[in-house]
């Protein structure tokens, strides 16, 4: 058995995380980005958390049935097609998209745990609720925190995560035990307030540096990495590690991160109820 096939097994066979139950009216949106993910994509959607209540698939026009699987195994998602390529230019419609109050990003390849969503979700600070329900504005996944792994990363891929983590450790004043890693959560006013721009795998680090711009509250919280369950990624080691150090440098020198508007001044927009939304009790 491989390492891949007894990670999945462990994972399907793991209890789901615990729920969290202060979120008093709040709604949940996950993102999804696909690119002709038809056989990963059901392990995905059918180990989601009970608590989501919408689920987004931005598609990349797949040619592989993608789209009318993720229709006949969850009636209510919400497809919205992507014409531009690149997973930013996915994760941007998707947060456009999206009409939750809380919003969280995932692969659609099965090498993230949707368990850990909840685990996400739970350290997020809701400020209309009175009292601390959470920490943070924005929580992203940790393959080296105590309890995080992975098994998905090439020497190369971990060297250059490495620098480019460390690079961002010194630019920015933070303390981030890992960086390039795509499970995000956050409030969906937060999301608005970061001005999001790029299509590529880069759009992982812009989140991350323009939340830290805008003054945001971000947290890391464990998560296991495995391999992909089918195919081959689109993700290249040498392309796009010099993509993200573009990023990272434009943000911290060219000013970008610094126009955004304060995120405290945004005020959350009203969460229309659509029909495909269950009601929370």
């Amino acid at each position: 058995m491989s390492v891949g096939q007894r990670q999945t097994r462990d994972r399907a066979s793991r209890p789901a995380a615990a729920g969290w139950s202060a979120r008093r009216g709040m709604r949940l949106s996950v993102v999804i980005p696909t690119k002709n993910e038809a056989r990963s994509l059901p392990w995905v959607l059918e180990h989601l958390p009970e608590g989501v209540d919408e689920v987004i698939i931005v598609d990349g026009q797949s040619t592989d049935g993608t789209v009318e699987v993720a229709r006949e195994l969850r009636p209510d998602v919400r497809i919205v097609i992507e014409r531009r390529p690149g997973k930013g230019a996915a994760i941007r419609a998707g947060f456009q998209a999206a009409r939750g109050d809380f919003i969280v990003m995932i692969d659609a390849d099965g090498s993230m745990d949707p368990a850990e969503i909840d685990r996400c979700v739970a350290a997020l600070r809701d400020r209309r609720v009175t009292g601390p329900t959470g920490h943070f504005d924005l929580v992203k996944g940790s393959r080296f925190l105590r309890g995080g792994g992975t098994a998905d990363m090439s020497p190369i891929r971990q060297f250059g995560n490495d620098v480019l983590r460390r690079t961002v450790n010194v630019l920015y004043g933070v303390e981030w035990s890992d960086f390039c890693y795509g499970l995000i959560a956050m409030r969906r006013d937060c999301a608005e307030a970061l001005g999001l721009r790029r299509d590529g795998f880069e759009i992982e680090a812009e989140i991350l540096l323009r939340a830290v711009g805008v003054g945001l509250r971000v947290g890391e919280v464990a998560s296991l990495e495995s391999p992909r369950l089918f195919g081959e990624s689109n993700l290249s080691a040498w392309r796009d590690g010099r993509r993200v150090l573009k990023t990272i440098l434009a943000e911290r020198f060219l000013g970008d991160a610094g126009e955004r508007e304060p995120v405290e001044s945004v005020e959350p927009t009203p969460f229309p109820q659509p029909a495909t939304v269950r009601a929370l009790a």
